[in-house]
């Protein structure tokens, strides 16, 4: 594809430009956009390493001096590495919960993570696709797919990666276009949830200069993963107008809602890359995406409740399983309420472009970054979990989101022993939150149209800026040692509002305020440096140490509540920081058939950003729940004999000890005096005035020495797989691949209730392909011990009685769980 095209520098700079317009004209892609190609290394990559570009260039795995977990396009398809929630899985330490509302998922590594409780908190552990920042939960509605990497990369990342990667970051890359014509098709029937699926790419050139990649994946569930046990329930609700007499109860019947996730998904991306030059390349991608479900919250499961019964169903026994117990809102309550339907589901589309330049202008690399995406989301949910005959609860929700970035860096490559990095990060960002929530048997004919039955609406923006610059600088002291130190300045500026259009006259002016538009304008400023040593002993052996420091900016709480007791403060929250020693060795052993790592880290986080329910205020809060440390040890090995082809062996071992330091939270719900919770300790009482009424004082506890949530102590992978051949014409291969984690509390808060146990998950794959690998079979089966495991929780409504007090219950644990067994059958075929 390579021309043979000369052009003056003049020329060479027109063509810059005005690829660089081909850029912003066709604004760059989304979560699913494809990162400028990986600068060329100056060493050779040892063979059976594969590239990473942790430090935005081109390395060996094994010579990046990063704590890196690495999947291969090869890996991905062979495990069917598919969505975020199926890469926590085959990842020790990381851990995903799927939630419905909030931020719509919390992602949590090494014990550090962000939870899920509202929308305005972005994650501390970033995803990056293509090299395009997305720090929303919602990308966990995404589907991965036609992959050409994947890259977890541990501990705080903020130089390379901008903002917010205080945790971590889950760099994903997809599949450029091909130099030669290639297709595959890819189809599957999945037994447990009746899945129907089916992927495919076309890919080549389409002149010597210009080459195409279209990928296409659809899917449609025919039955369910998570069961309803929930039975008919009455909703009895009784009409206060402004004016006028109380009208009698009415009857409402809610019906069980839909078995769920019965998902349905759409996904595209096409890419065009043209090879303009020798020295110039650039690359635009597109993609679409439509993920459905069924059941609103179909994976929450009450779990764990004090005394083992429902406190909202009495006599139910809470039990994990892969079960829910949820209620379709009453078909004639949804055709009057805005944003509602008469069933659970959670529908989420997204799209966008990216566009990709790189240019060799002499011994500098330039690569420049644009993106543009956004996203939608919409649902409907029975958020008190419980199908319970006294406390009903539904909502419904419009939230969008839009990005626009700019990043472009330059990485020197002279011959001498110093180089640089050189970058400027730009991004704009749009966040828009509609909500309705229908509670408290709330209805009211004079209210405006869309609210007869809400109890209280909500609408929220934040518009957000971003300015960053990095720098770093690469000396090599002598061939073997490397050092390098950076630092990234970041400018943030976030400008929000919130206001409650509307609530039932029963409780506007008592506990929500729909006279007041909070508005808060936050600006945020911020130097993240590191420096790293590196020193190569042998070809073979690595040895590496950094400081490493991270940032994460302060916010708005777009989904909490307003309440006439309630100050602007409690809308808003302080950025989360990092700082920290990491060090290891890598090597590659017995003629590099053996790949072993060790890796120690000691990181302490100020200021962590958490979520909680006032429940004095009938408010939920993000503040800052003082400070965590976590330590720890990685091992992780790869073996891969020469005397047998074919096989391989690898697995991991890891100690994570992830506790909170001194600082005062809130307590979680239920929590007594006897166990530690003070009331006012949080936010002191305050007296009344003149003008404004007391407020109670929060209740808070002191968290030191509790573990962080999703912070297993012993997490521990071990895989086998195998390939031979089976006569002349085909090849067999087959795989297992097991993750051990001991056990951790899903709560922020340390509620005892909210432990999961330890576990042990169970992948397996076989796979049966023609020689010239044109067809192959496969068998795929994914947690095939069946074990019920929560990824995260919330309280659940209507529970945590008496939270600060000495007669109090401790609220029902509502848990995310994680998917049950999947078994697979799936057929591919190849254009060779």
């Amino acid at each position: 594809m390579h021309s043979d095209i000369r052009t003056s520098q003049i020329q060479r700079a027109i063509l810059l430009a005005g690829t660089a317009l081909l850029g912003a004209a066709f604004p760059a892609g989304s979560a699913f956009a494809q990162t400028a190609a990986p600068q060329v290394s100056e060493e050779p990559v040892p063979a059976g390493d594969i590239v990473v570009t942790a430090r935005r260039r081109a390395e060996s795995a094994q010579e990046v001096p990063v704590a890196v977990t690495v999947f291969s396009a090869q890996e991905i398809a062979r495990r069917d590495l598919t969505s975020l929630e199926r890469i926590a899985a085959a990842t020790p330490q990381l851990v995903i919960g799927r939630n419905v509302s909030g931020s719509g998922a919390q992602l949590t590594l090494r014990g550090i993570g962000s939870n899920s409780l509202s929308i305005g908190v972005e994650q501390s552990v970033a995803v990056i696709v293509d090299g395009v920042y997305y720090g929303q939960g919602r990308t966990i509605n995404e589907g991965f797919f036609d992959l050409a990497s994947m890259e977890i990369l541990k501990g705080p990342q903020s130089l390379f990666f901008g903002k917010n990667a205080t945790a971590g970051v889950i760099s994903i890359t997809t599949a450029n276009p091909t130099d030669h014509l290639t297709a595959q098709i890819r189809s599957g029937y999945e037994f447990n949830a009746h899945k129907v699926y089916s992927e495919g790419y076309i890919s080549g050139p389409i002149s010597d200069t210009v080459g195409f990649r279209l990928a296409v994946r659809g899917s449609k569930d025919f039955g369910s993963l998570f069961d309803n046990r929930a039975g008919n329930i009455i909703y009895n609700t009784r009409d206060t107008p402004t004016a006028g007499t109380i009208a009698p109860n009415t009857a409402h019947v809610a019906p069980p809602s839909q078995s769920g996730p019965r998902e349905r998904d759409i996904l595209v991306r096409g890419t065009l890359r043209w090879e303009a030059t020798d020295n110039l390349t650039a690359t635009i991608k597109a993609n679409f995406g439509l993920n459905k479900t069924r059941g609103g919250a179909w994976n929450y499961n009450i779990f764990a409740c004090d005394g083992g019964t429902s406190t909202t169903t009495p006599g139910v026994a809470c039990t994990p399983g892969f079960y829910n117990r949820m209620n379709d809102l009453p078909k004639d309550i949804a055709d009057q309420t805005a944003l509602v339907r008469d069933y659970n589901f959670n529908d989420y589309r997204s799209w966008g472009t990216t566009g990709n330049i790189d240019y060799q202008l002499g011994k500098l690399a330039i690569t420049s970054v644009t993106n543009y995406n956004f996203n939608r989301n919409h649902w409907t949910a029975d958020i008190d979990y419980q199908s319970s005959p006294t406390v009903n609860i539904w909502g419904g929700e419009v939230s969008r989101w839009r990005a626009f970035s700019q990043e472009l860096r330059a990485l020197s490559q002279f011959d001498g022993p110093i180089n640089f990095l050189l970058g400027g990060y730009y991004q704009n960002t749009k966040r828009t939150f509609d909500q309705v929530v229908i509670n408290a048997n709330s209805e009211n004919s004079a209210a405006p149209q869309g609210y007869r039955y809400v109890q209280y609406a909500k609408q929220s923006t934040t518009n957000g800026e971003t300015l960053s610059g990095y720098g770093q600088v690469i000396w090599k002291v002598v061939p073997q040692v490397e050092v390098t130190g950076g630092v990234r300045y970041i400018h943030e500026t976030k400008d929000s509002s919130f206001f409650q259009p509307y609530a039932n006259p029963r409780f506007a002016g008592i506990n929500y305020d729909v006279t007041r538009r909070l508005v808060a304008n936050q600006t945020f400023n911020n130097w993240s440096p590191e420096a790293t040593v590196a020193w190569k002993v042998t070809p073979d052996i690595n040895i590496y140490g950094a400081y490493k420091t991270a940032y994460k900016s302060g916010g708005f709480s777009n989904s909490s509540i307003l309440t006439p007791l309630t100050s602007a403060d409690f809308f808003t929250f302080d950025p989360e920081k990092a700082r920290g020693f990491e060090g290891g060795i890598k090597t590659m052993l017995f003629d590099r058939q053996l790949r072993l790592n060790v890796s120690l880290y000691n990181f302490k986080y100020t200021d962590l950003q958490v979520t909680y329910l006032d429940s004095a205020a009938l408010s939920y809060n993000s503040v800052n729940a003082g400070s965590a440390r976590t330590r720890g040890v990685e091992v992780e090995f790869d073996y891969a004999p020469h005397g047998l082809a074919g096989f391989g062996i690898n697995g991991s071992i890891n100690y994570n000890k992830a506790d909170y330091g001194n600082g005062i939270a809130p307590c979680y719900g239920g929590q007594s005096l006897a166990n530690g919770c003070t009331p006012g300790l949080l936010v002191a009482p305050i007296p009344a005035t003149a003008t404004t009424p007391a407020r109670p004082g929060t209740p808070g506890q002191n968290l030191d020495g509790v573990p962080t949530f999703a912070a297993p102590r012993w997490t521990a992978t071990l895989g086998m797989k195998y390939d031979t051949s089976v006569g002349e014409n085909l090849t067999a291969g087959f795989g297992i691949d097991s993750r051990y984690s001991s056990s951790y509390l899903t709560s922020a808060f340390g509620s005892p209730l909210s432990r999961q146990g330890s576990y042990i998950n169970l992948d397996a794959q076989i796979h049966i392909r023609t020689a010239d690998e044109r067809w192959e079979l496969a068998l795929l089966g994914k947690n095939l011990t069946n074990r019920f495991v929560v990824t995260g929780v919330t309280d659940a409504s209507g529970s945590g009685l008496g939270t600060g007090t000495n007669n109090s219950r401790i609220a029902d644990q509502a848990g995310f769980g994680a998917m049950p067994r999947t078994v697979a059958l799936q057929l591919t075929w190849r254009m060779p």
